[in-house]
C-alpha cells in the first residue's frame, strides 16, 4: 500500500507539477505550462465536455456535485488467458459524483442505475467516445469506511470539468494525505475529513476540514508536546504545498491531535471530538478511528460535564426555530430537541448514551420505575415524537399536519420543561459523588508528588503546608496550583457542611480536572528527567548506543536509531561490573522503567568504563551533555 501511495504522489507531481489544469468550462483557460500534446487534446474535446456538462446540469443540477476527466484506466487481465485486455485509448473517461443523501423516492441502487443510464445516453449523443461512470456520495464514503481508497485516488488524479467544491476538497485532501503518509506513516493513526463537506453541501467557499491523529504512545527522544508541535508544523506546511500543487490554495483547514490527548477527549466526549467522530470520513485509518466511530454510534462514549451541559441546553435553542420550519424539517428538529437532552440526562446519571430506539425504554426503567423521579406521561411524549420521525423517514407517513405540529410544539415544550427539572434532581443525586471523587483524586496525586520529593508520610492537616514549602516555594510549580489545591480542600469542607452552591460545585470540579492533569504531567516530566540521569550515551563507529542503569539491573541499547532495537540486559554487581549479559526486549525495558521506584543517586565506577569496549567495540566514545 505504501508503494502504491508513493506512486500516486510521484505520478501526480510529475503530471501537474505546480498547478492542476483549470476547470474546463465555457470560459476556462488552459495553463500556459501544459504540454502541447495534452493541450491540443483538451482543446479538441473542450466543446464536447462543455455541452455534456450543460445537458447534465439542466436536468440533474440538484444531484450532481462534480464531473471530472479521468486518466485512462489500467488494463485488466483476462482470468482465463492471463493476458492484458487492451484499453480503448480513444475513449474519454468521465466521473460524475452524485449527492444521494436526500434520496427517498427510490433506493440508492435504483438512483445510480437511472442516472448512469440517462447520463451515458446524453454523453453518446454528443460523442460516442464519452464514457461516464456514476459514483454516489454515500458509495464513496462507504468505501472509505471499508478502508478502500481507490475512488479517492482516482479523483485526486482527475481533471475537474464541473465542481461544487466536493471534488476539489477530495483532491487536495488526498494529495495532502499521501504526502503526510509518505513521510510520517508510522506515526499517523488516522486522516479524516469532517465538516459540512461530507454531507454533500460543498460550495466554492466551503472550508476543507481535515483531522489528523498522531501516535505518541512510543515517544522516547522528545516530549509528547514537542512531537505534536514538530509534526504539526511540517504537516501544515505540507498543506500549503498541496494547495499550490492542486491550485486549491488557502482552503484546507488542518487539525492535528496527539493520540493520548485525543483519547482523553474521546473518553469525555468533548463536543468537538464528538462531532468529529460522528460525521468524519476516514481517508486513512490504522484500525482505530472506525471502532471509535462505531462505539459512538452504539452509545458507548461517555461525555464530560461540558458536553452534558451542551446537550442539556440544546433543546431550548432548537425549539425556538421549530415554528418556522416545514413539516419534515420541523419533525426532524423535534426529534433531536427531545432525544439529545434525554440522552444527556441518562449520561448525567452515569450511563453511556443509548441509541434513539433504546432511549425511551431506558428513560422509563431508570427514572420512572427505579428512581421514581419522572412520570410515565413524559416517556409517552418522547415515544410519540420518535415514532413520527421514524414514520416520515421510512415513508410510512408523508407529512405532518398543522395540528400535529402544534401539538408537537406544546408537548416538546412541556417535555423539556420537565426534563430541566429532572436534571436538577439528577445533579443533586450526583453532586456528592463528583465532589468526593475529584477531591480524593487530587489528594492521592499530591501525596505521590510529595513522596517523590522525599516526604513519605504526610497528614491531611499538614499536606497543603508541606506542598507549599517543598514544591511551590522551591519553584517547581506555579502559585496558581497551590491556590487551586486550597480552594478544592475548602470546597470539600463546605460541601460536607452543605454550604456549597451549584455554581461553586461546577467551578471546583473544573479546577480539579485542570489540577489533576497538570500534576500528572509534572510526575511524568520529573520521572523522565530522573531517568536521563542514569543513562550513559556512547558513540561507536557511526552508531549511538546507550546504557540505562536501574538500581541492580542495566539495559544496553546497541543502536538507538535502529527501529528494530537490539537490547541486552545485565546485572550490576556491587563493584559496578556488568555481568550475566543476555538478550532482552523493548517491552521488558519499558516494564522495568515503569515498575522501578524513583531513581536514586547512581555512581558509575571505573570498571564499567573498561567494559564499554567489550560491549560496543574499541572505537567507543562517551557523550557528555547530549
Amino acid at each position: 500500500m505504501a508503494k502504491k501511495r508513493d506512486k500516486v504522489v510521484k505520478d501526480y507531481s510529475k503530471e501537474y507539477k505546480n498547478n492542476v489544469p483549470a476547470p474546463i468550462g465555457l470560459d476556462a483557460q488552459l495553463p500556459a505550462d501544459m504540454p502541447e500534446e495534452a493541450k491540443k487534446k483538451l482543446t479538441e474535446i473542450k466543446d464536447k465536455l462543455d455541452r455534456f456538462q450543460k445537458k447534465v446540469l439542466d436536468k440533474f443540477s440538484d444531484y450532481v456535485l462534480g464531473i471530472s476527466l479521468l486518466p485512462p484506466p489500467k488494463p485488466e487481465v483476462n482470468p482465463e488467458t492471463g493476458k492484458e485486455i487492451p484499453v480503448d485509448k480513444n475513449k474519454i473517461y468521465l466521473l460524475a459524483l452524485v449527492d444521494d443523501s436526500d434520496s427517498k423516492k427510490m433506493s440508492k441502487e435504483e438512483l445510480k442505475e437511472k442516472l448512469s443510464t440517462i447520463m451515458q445516453s446524453m454523453a453518446e449523443e454528443i460523442d460516442k467516445r464519452l464514457a461516464i461512470e456514476t459514483l454516489l456520495l454515500t458509495e464513496l464514503w462507504q468505501s472509505c469506511y471499508d478502508g478502500k481508497y481507490d475512488y479517492l485516488q482516482a479523483i485526486a488524479m482527475s481533471m475537474p470539468v464541473y465542481d461544487k467544491g466536493m471534488m476539489a476538497a477530495i483532491k487536495i485532501a488526498e494529495v495532502h494525505k499521501t504526502m503526510v503518509l509518505k513521510k510520517f506513516e508510522k506515526y499517523i493513526v488516522c486522516y479524516v475529513m469532517g465538516g459540512s463537506l461530507i454531507q454533500g453541501k460543498a460550495t466554492a467557499k466551503s472550508d476543507i476540514d481535515v483531522f489528523i491523529v498522531i501516535d505518541d504512545t512510543d515517544v522516547k527522544k522528545m516530549t509528547r508536546a514537542e512531537l505534536k508541535d514538530k509534526l504539526r508544523a511540517i504537516i501544515i506546511g505540507m498543506g500549503i504545498d498541496a494547495g499550490k500543487m492542486t491550485g486549491i490554495e488557502n482552503k484546507i483547514n488542518i487539525q492535528v491531535y496527539i493520540l493520548t490527548d485525543f483519547w482523553d477527549s474521546v473518553k469525555e466526549a468533548n463536543p468537538v471530538i464528538f462531532t468529529f467522530l460522528r460525521d468524519g470520513v476516514p481517508f486513512y485509518d490504522r484500525g482505530i478511528f472506525m471502532p471509535w466511530k462505531q462505539l459512538l454510534q452504539m452509545g458507548r462514549v461517555k461525555p464530560s460535564q461540558e458536553a452534558i451541559d451542551m446537550f442539556m441546553h440544546s433543546g431550548d435553542q432548537i425549539l425556538e426555530r421549530v415554528s418556522f420550519k416545514l413539516t419534515e424539517i420541523a419533525t426532524e428538529d423535534f426529534f433531536w430537541a427531545t432525544l439529545t437532552p434525554t440522552q444527556a440526562a441518562i449520561m448525567l446519571y452515569g450511563l453511556p448514551p443509548p441509541t434513539p430506539k433504546e432511549t425511551p425504554e431506558m428513560l422509563r426503567e431508570i427514572f420512572v420505575k427505579k428512581e421514581k423521579m419522572l412520570e410515565e406521561e413524559y416517556v409517552t411524549i418522547l415515544e410519540r415524537i420518535l415514532k413520527i420521525r421514524k414514520d416520515i423517514e421510512h415513508g410510512d407517513k408523508k407529512f405532518a399536519t398543522g395540528k400535529e405540529v402544534d401539538s408537537l410544539v406544546e408537548d416538546s415544550k412541556k417535555y423539556l420543561k420537565r426534563l430541566n427539572e429532572l436534571f436538577k434532581q439528577i445533579e443533586k443525586l450526583k453532586e456528592e459523588e463528583t465532589i468526593v471523587h475529584n477531591y480524593e483524586g487530587v489528594v492521592t496525586i499530591v501525596r505521590d508528588i510529595l513522596k517523590m520529593e522525599g516526604r513519605e508520610k504526610v497528614s491531611d492537616l499538614d499536606m497543603i503546608k508541606i506542598f507549599e514549602s517543598e514544591v511551590v516555594h522551591k519553584g517547581l510549580m506555579p502559585e496558581k496550583y497551590l491556590r487551586m489545591l486550597r480552594d478544592i480542600t475548602k470546597a470539600k469542607k463546605d460541601y460536607d457542611a452543605k454550604k456549597l452552591s451549584k455554581t461553586e460545585v461546577y467551578q471546583v470540579n473544573k479546577d480539579a480536572r485542570e489540577l489533576i492533569k497538570f500534576l500528572v504531567e509534572y510526575i511524568q516530566r520529573k520521572r523522565g528527567r530522573e531517568l536521563e540521569k542514569v543513562k550513559i550515551r556512547v558513540k561507536h563507529g557511526n552508531r549511538f548506543g546507550e546504557i540505562i542503569l536501574l538500581n541492580k539491573t542495566a539495559f544496553i541499547i546497541h543502536d538507538i536509531d535502529n527501529e528494530d532495537k537490539e537490547i541486552s540486559k545485565a546485572t550490576v554487581t556491587s563493584e559496578g561490573r556488568l555481568t550475566d549479559i543476555k538478550e532482552s526486549s523493548l517491552e521488558e525495558l519499558e516494564k522495568a522503567i515503569a515498575s522501578t521506584d524513583i531513581v536514586q543517586k547512581t555512581f558509575i565506577k571505573e570498571v564499567i568504563f573498561e567494559q564499554l569496549k567489550g560491549i560496543f567495540g574499541k572505537d567507543v566514545e562517551i557523550l557528555i551533555n547530549y
